[in-house]
């Protein structure tokens, strides 16, 4: 049984409402070093819902911290359904300290239970290949919950060490792009404005949404992917940035043409990796390809800082292939469940996208029962 599983060390669990500082300082020793999972990060991505911090220590309620779980709840109060929150996906993963093991993480989701966690507890959009959320998931079977993952795309890869020993771009496409701003300087003065830590005021939120605005994304689709047009979404990014750490890792790349911004990218600068949260372009200007030069001058930027990996996220391949992106990591859905009726439920509601699996709990497109 799962007792004689668990090894003697002690481990506390404690509820904090909100989203505990003790989430910053586990970051920063947290696996898989993602320095951006800090409390600030959860507090934009739940918005108006009210957080709740799971902190698992070894030993007493002054022990270490090895791990935190940051969740709001998710659909009605009587679905008892909770979620680990964030501003971006795939970067909705739990801080897990790099010296915790599966069997002290599975003693803290034992002893929080259902009524700390919830029935079901939903992280994802997450990586597959993140040591955290691998760790979570055998903790998870250890405990006794049923985990249910669902596929949800591949993340696009380019690898700037190489870029920058092979030259980038290749001179074919710096002509291309050369002779495109040649054609934008005709229209008026071009500019540059890159924007980080103290750089970021409501000035640069409302350019950004001007950009969103005029783009397809408006004209286009339901917005729900839009990073800045509404007042909600930018107040998703307003609460981030208000930690001075995070300030300083998200940054933008804007291409305005006399004064008017007309197209960028935003990023989040995390050590040797910049991950592509998002960027668009005007539509009148698309024929200007300023989606590409911005585009460009981004991971020329990154390949200037020494970084070594630009993580262009899913979809869209079509663009990503052509800078020289390949296919990285899966992501996936997971889901927690507590009963395994209800966990079978759930797999059929998600149809046939799931399949069973005894062994597999970290590939893509597997049900996995404890």
């Amino acid at each position: 049984m799962y007792e004689s599983r668990i090894a003697a060390d002690r481990i506390t669990v404690t509820a904090v409402e909100g989203f505990a500082p003790e989430i910053d300082a586990l970051a920063d020793r947290a696996l898989a070093r993602r320095g951006f999972l800090r409390a600030a990060w959860y507090r934009g991505g739940a918005g108006q819902h009210p957080g709740r911090t799971l902190l698992i220590r070894r030993g007493d309620e002054n022990g270490e911290i090895i791990a935190a779980l940051p969740t709001v709840a998710l659909g009605p109060a009587i679905g008892r359904l909770r979620k680990v929150p964030g501003a971006y996906w795939p970067f909705r993963g739990a801080p897990v300290a790099e010296d915790c093991n599966p069997v002290e993480l599975a003693q803290g989701l034992e002893r929080a239970g259902p009524k700390l966690l919830g029935r079901v507890l939903r992280l994802g959009p997450v990586r597959m290949d993140d040591p955290a959320n691998q760790m979570l998931i055998a903790a998870a079977q250890l405990a006794g919950w049923t985990v249910l993952s669902r596929p949800a795309g591949t993340s696009w890869l380019i690898d700037l060490k190489q870029a920058r020993s092979q030259g980038w771009p290749r001179p074919s496409t710096a002509k291309r792009l050369a002779r495109a701003e040649r054609r934008l300087q005709k229209l008026g003065t071009v500019a540059w404005h890159h924007v980080r830590g103290a750089g970021w005021n409501d000035q640069v939120f409302e350019q950004l949404a001007a950009v969103e605005a005029a783009s397809w994304i408006a004209s286009s689709t339901d917005t729900r992917g839009a990073k800045f047009l509404t007042e909600t979404q930018r107040g998703i990014w307003r609460t981030a940035i208000a930690d001075p750490v995070l300030a300083e890792m998200l940054c933008a790349t804007i291409l305005t043409i006399d004064g008017r911004a007309v197209a960028f990218s935003f990023d989040c600068d995390d050590g040797a990796v910049q991950y592509g949260i998002a960027g668009t372009y005007v539509s009148d200007l698309g024929k200007y390809d300023v989606g590409k030069i911005v585009n460009y001058r981004a991971v020329s930027d990154a390949i200037d800082d020494g970084q070594s990996v630009m993580d262009l996220g899913a979809g869209d391949s079509g663009y990503k292939r052509e800078m020289g992106a390949v296919a990285g990591y899966d992501m996936a859905d997971l889901l927690l469940v507590r009963s395994r009726p209800l966990a079978k439920l759930i797999a059929r509601l998600w149809g046939d996208e799931l399949q069973r699996s005894g062994s597999s709990a970290l590939t893509p497109k597997v049900l996995v029962d404890a």
